[in-house]
């Protein structure tokens, strides 16, 4: 039956129009969302009943800011989180840029390449947004394209800020899109000397990389996102962070949004004035089940350790890179929470068809999203022996199956003897 053909449907029909919807447990290796701990689920379902304004969940907005200090490793007071998925946080992050602000942005992926469209949706005239409205090209934003599968260098960031001069620059650390770690310290080095404010999407290194955003005081913003490193579920809030230079800036000048202001948006994790305070203030409706499952998050990842989680990322990344190359494939990321790689020439070209054979059984892998079509297989939250050895036996499966010469026994038992060293 189609609902829209009759809208005067009796109510007993709707089992029948509506079954009740049921999604199934996959393993999620692909570039996120990873697969949510127990521990985050629980938090969640165990939470009642309560507005944004009791005094548990205030407090445990409290705790997660502070916790979000030490995963950020940054004393910036106005670092909280936004509600939603990384995009919510990094609307937030580019908020600060109005219509006419000079930008130059790095792209070399997907993401930073709606990153780069964002930014210039802000930065545009009303000219500029008529004349395009869904991709607008304003003259004062400069986009600098690498190619996809390289990484943006100090070099290549240098160039374009010594030439165009601009206001504000843009990079994402990590490029999911092409698993591409980008050059950070040379992005804040060449930010420095030119006295730009950056701004970093970190939505993919956050907790998976071990760095302190302090050590790079020339970037002024970071966003990042909860379904990745921090691992809540992928809807609760994406953390952010701001130095006191955007902050004052904000104050001298304004935004144009009340949703992600991020003045107005701190004062109910109770930041005000430039310091912690012990009321919060009113500005959306925040989930006690959200706040609780994310508080939850953080404290696994501060539990499990900064330093050790990305020694742990770095380990298994590369015995199932390793596994995935004596498949004969080849190896471009440079990431260690996702390979990215080209299928041997026999199963070149048939990248989408494995990733679909392979999301049919439940084995959640992706292809690229921007051309050359690759295969990307992640291991976020997947930091066992059993969790790798799994993700490597379904691939080899998924290979032997488009008729690739693997040798499934000897891959894995090559991976025991890696794993065993741990």
């Amino acid at each position: 039956m189609n609902p829209q053909s009759n809208l005067n449907y009796k109510p007993e029909e709707v089992f029948e129009m509506y079954p009740r919807l049921e999604i199934p447990h996959t393993l999620a290796a692909g570039p996120g969302p990873g697969n949510t701990d127990p521990r985050v689920l629980d938090a969640f379902a165990a939470a009642g009943v309560a507005d944004h304004m009791q005094p548990d969940v205030v407090r445990g907005m409290k705790e997660a800011k502070f916790m979000l200090r030490e995963v950020f490793g940054t004393s910036n007071v106005y670092t909280y989180a936004v509600c939603g998925t990384g995009w919510s946080a990094l609307d937030c992050a580019f908020t600060p840029i109005l219509s006419g602000d000079r930008v130059v942005s790095f792209v070399n992926g997907t993401f930073s390449g709606i990153d780069d469209l964002n930014i210039r949706m802000k930065a545009s005239s009303n000219e500029d947004l008529a004349a395009n409205p869904l991709d607008p090209k304003p003259a004062n934003v400069v986009t600098v394209n690498v190619p996809h599968g390289q990484s943006i260098s100090g070099d290549i960031v240098e160039a374009a800020l010594a030439e165009h001069k601009p206001m504000w620059a843009f990079m994402a650390h990590w490029e999911t899109g092409s698993g591409r770690v980008n050059d950070l310290q040379g992005f804040n080095d060449a930010c420095a000397r030119h006295d730009v404010m950056g701004i970093i999407d970190c939505v993919s290194s956050l907790g998976i990389a071990e760095f302190n955003i302090d050590d790079y005081p020339a970037v002024t913003t970071w966003a990042s996102c909860p379904q990745k490193g921090i691992l809540g579920l992928p809807l609760t809030y994406a953390p952010i962070s701001f130095n006191d230079k955007v902050i004052e800036l904000i104050k001298t000048r304004g935004c144009p949004s009340y949703l992600h202001n991020p003045i107005l948006d701190a004062r109910h994790w109770c930041i005000d004035g430039g310091q912690d305070v012990e009321t919060a203030a009113y500005h959306r409706t925040h989930s006690g089940y959200a706040v609780a499952s994310f508080h939850e998050a953080l404290r696994l990842l501060l539990q499990h350790g900064r330093a050790q989680k990305a020694a742990d990322y770095a380990f298994y990344e590369q015995g199932l890179r390793q596994a995935v190359e004596a498949m004969g494939c080849e190896v471009t990321s440079n990431m260690t929470s996702l390979v990215v790689c080209n299928l041997p020439g026999g199963l070149a070209g048939k990248e989408k068809e494995l990733v679909g054979n392979c999301r049919a059984r439940g084995f959640a892998i992706w292809p690229t999203l921007s051309e050359p079509t690759q295969v990307r297989i992640g291991i976020l939250n997947q930091l066992t022996t059993s969790a790798i050895t799994d993700i490597v036996g379904r691939f080899a499966d998924a290979m032997i199956e488009m008729d690739a010469e693997v040798d499934k026994d000897k891959i894995l038992q090559d991976l025991s003897n890696y794993l065993a060293n741990r």
